[in-house]
Formats: C-alpha cells, structure tokens, sequence
C-alpha cells in the first residue's frame, strides 16, 4: 500500500493526541484521588501534575499559583494550553477529519462526539463536582475508540502509523510519571515518607498496573521493583519496554527504516542494561532526560523519513 506522507502524519498525530489526551486524564484522576486520600499536611502539591507534561512556561504564563483550580483548569480547560484535554481532543478531531477515507467509518462519528463532549464540559468539570465523571467518560471513549481502531483497522501502513504514534506518546508518558515520581514526590526534602507507598500505588493506577504489578510482583509498593517493572516487564502493555517492542514491530513493516530502528535499538539496548536497584535518584532522573531525548528524536526521524514529501 502506497500511503500519501501527509495522511500518515495526521494518523500518527490523530493516535498520539488521542494517547495523550487518555493519559492527562488517567494521571489528573489518579493524582485526584491520591490528594484526598493522603493527611492533610502530608500531601504532594499540584505542581507535580504540571511538571509531569512539562508545562512550567505555559502554565506560569497564564497561572500564578500551582493550587487545585489553577492546575485543574490548565490541564482539563485551557484553551491556550496545547496539552489540554479539550485540545488534544479537538487535535485528534481535526486529525480524523482529514483522513476519514481510511480509517473505519465509525471512528470518525465517536471521535466528534467525544469532541463535542469536551467542548460542551470541560469547563464545567474543573471543580470537584463534575470532574471524576469527566475524566472517566474521556478515559473511556479514548479507549472505545483506539479499541475500535485496533479491533477493525487492515494491518496496512495506515495501521502501522497510528500505532507508532500511539505507542510513542505512551512511552513518553510512562517516563514522565516516574520521572516525577522519583524526583518530586521522593525527594530528600519530603518528610513524610509512610505516604510514599500511597504515592506510588497512584502512579501505578495512573498507569492502570497497580493489579498487575500486585500478581507479578507482590502486595508491597516500593520504588525500585515499581520502577523495574514499569521500565521493563514484557507483557504490561503501558511498560516502557512493551511500547518499544511494539513500535520495533511496525517499523519493520516500513521501508527505509534503518536509522528509525538504528536509534530505537540503541535505547532498548540502554533500558536493558540500565540497573534500576542500584541507581541513585539522579541517576534515575537523568537516565529518564536523555531516554525522553531519544524518544523525540525518534520522532523526528520517522518524521523526516515518512511525513516529509518526496523532492520533485
């Protein structure tokens, strides 16, 4: 199948925006829940939630204080924040629309509801009140509709696009949520550290694990085997190591892949042999920065490889 390089591209954006949107919601729910269930007193503060999509600039601009509605409002609402869940959505929208001639014909109609939904409550769902219900309605239709896409979808290029894109985001995701995790939320200055299982039973819920890692590992909640098995157990389908096996397998369906798989091999060659017991936490967090790195160097790559037009 021959693909036009700008219908490739809105796909892989439409999966990654649709990710992404997914993944903002699963971590404001988390984080929501984790805020209530914690001491008054012992409690992270909101600006972890901004730091995790590295949001500083955007949301200081606009924002002066990092409490609840402020933070809530910028992730959920904020029409002048690209990384809104009302964005990503109407992202996503837009990205269907222009490619609807290949894509089943269904995805295009939840798609648009679920923009609609977006534009019609996201403001209405930055209090307390709404915003659980919001947040599931968007977490769920996301699913429906990368479910849709996945159950019905010919394994063509289209296909291998949206799920490169799809995985991509969520690798980033998953990095940027024990990036902070290990950083903010355990960090030397911290004095309450029996909340700390708390806190990483909600990074895992976050990342709908905390029921496989109990299965695969245990009923204790501690950092370096939460980390080791978020990095690199090959079967939970949000671990880093899933995604880049995954990611391998549609670029090898592609042609003209080597520097694609040349740079994704080298960092799951680094994740393998990255030691997660013995690193210290700035170890951890500049491990992380530079795999961040590589992760948006292997977008750009893909990006120059197939989204570029040919020269004429």
């Amino acid at each position: 199948m021959r693909m036009l390089s700008r219908v490739a591209d809105r796909l892989f954006w439409m999966a990654r925006y649709l990710e992404r949107a997914e993944d903002t919601a699963r971590l404001t729910q988390a984080y929501t829940h984790l805020i209530m269930d914690i001491p008054e007193g012992a409690e992270p503060g909101w600006e972890i939630l901004v730091n995790i999509l590295d949001a500083q600039p955007a949301f200081g601009a606009r924002y002066r204080t990092f409490n609840e509605q402020n933070v809530l409002r910028f992730l959920i609402a904020d029409e002048d924040n690209p990384g809104s869940i009302r964005n990503t959505i109407q992202f996503a929208r837009e990205n269907v629309r222009t490619t609807r001639d290949v894509l089943p014909g269904e995805v295009w109609e939840h798609v648009n509801y679920l923009h609609l939904y977006a534009q019609e409550w996201a403001d209405k769902s930055v209090g307390r009140r709404n915003r659980h219900r919001f947040l599931d309605q968007v977490i769920g239709r996301c699913q429906l509709i990368n479910g849709l896409i996945m159950s019905t979808l010919t394994r063509d290029h289209a296909y291998r696009f949206i799920k490169l894109g799809h995985m991509l985001e969520r690798a980033d995701m998953t990095t940027r949520v024990i990036d902070v995790g290990a950083g903010a939320l355990l960090g030397d200055e911290r004095h309450h550290p029996s909340v700390d299982p708390l806190i990483w039973a909600s990074m895992l819920r976050s990342l709908s694990a905390m029921g496989t890692y109990r299965r695969t590992i245990g009923p204790l909640v501690e950092v370096n085997e939460v980390v080791d098995f978020v990095f690199r157990n090959d079967e939970l389908p949000r671990s880093v190591r899933f995604c880049l096996n995954a990611i391998r397998v549609e670029l090898a369906g592609l042609k003209n892949n080597r520097d694609a798989l040349k740079l994704l091999d080298r960092h799951r060659r680094r994740l393998s042999r990255f030691k997660v017991h013995d690193a210290t936490r700035e170890q951890l967090h500049d491990f992380i920065d530079s795999f961040q790195m590589g992760i948006n160097e292997l977008s750009d790559i893909i990006a120059a490889t197939w989204f570029l037009p040919e020269p004429s």
